[in-house]
């Protein structure tokens, strides 16, 4: 029998670095908000796909409302987020049924493909977690930051680590899972070094599947970065 699917969208962040009057999820983009442009490529690529949006608590009216005003009718769980991402993430999945195909996708990635979507879903048929990933392509120095007697901080070289950059990859999202294995993967305790979801399940030693990633499939940090977004939708 096949898998139904369903797609948790990590929008829980304040956006803090982006320094604007609302969270970058809701910024505009090509004329939509980035989580608009993040969902509708699930949607899509995976007609009939169940979503669950997490959200900052205290913007969840402020997107229901911005989905009556844009005529995104597209059916939503809507969830409130976590303290970090990993308890976001952990909030969403109690949403999702065992026996499900689950990707967990960066809600300001709005940039993904649908062909990798789909791609990845049908990958996940057969294996039990799948990862896109990009080669690194700048060189990279291993530093620490050192502070000097006058209280100022100054990088400073790490003897003896060389980064091979050729053996080097940037883990992207969506990242796609059985939900039985992720879901019992993020019933660990939190720990810091849970950067992603594959490293949680990584933790529980499920075994992880790659694929190339996308390089225009940016995550949306910055003001720089929205511009480059921009930039990109209008080629």
């Amino acid at each position: 029998m096949e898998r139904k699917k369903y797609l948790i969208i990590t929008a829980g962040g304040s956006g803090t670095r982006m320094g604007s009057a609302v969270p970058k999820q809701f910024l505009s983009l090509g004329g939509k908000a980035i989580l608009h442009l993040s969902i509708e490529r699930f949607v899509n690529a995976v007609p009939g796909i169940k979503v669950i949006t997490v959200l900052p608590e205290a913007h969840i009216d402020y997107w229901k409302k911005y989905c009556y005003s844009s005529s995104f009718i597209y059916p939503q769980t809507l969830v409130p987020g976590g303290i970090t991402r990993f308890h976001s993430v952990k909030n969403g999945l109690e949403r999702v049924p065992d026996g499900a195909i689950v990707a967990i996708h960066d809600g300001v990635r709005p940039l993904v493909s649908e062909e990798l979507i789909r791609n990845m879903f049908n990958m996940a048929e057969s294996e039990p977690a799948v990862i896109p990933v990009v080669p690194v392509t700048d060189t990279l120095k291993a530093l620490r930051k050192v502070e000097n007697a006058d209280g100022n901080i100054r990088l400073e070289r790490m003897e003896g680590v060389v980064a091979d950059r050729s053996l080097l990859y940037a883990a992207q999202t969506p990242q796609v899972f059985h939900s039985e294995i992720l879901k019992d993967s993020y019933r660990q305790a939190f720990d810091t070094a849970f950067t992603d979801d594959a490293s949680v399940a990584e933790r529980k030693n499920i075994p992880l599947a790659y694929v190339d990633g996308e390089r225009y499939n940016i995550k949306i940090t910055t003001q720089a970065d929205l511009v480059l977004a921009q930039a990109i939708l209008s080629i």
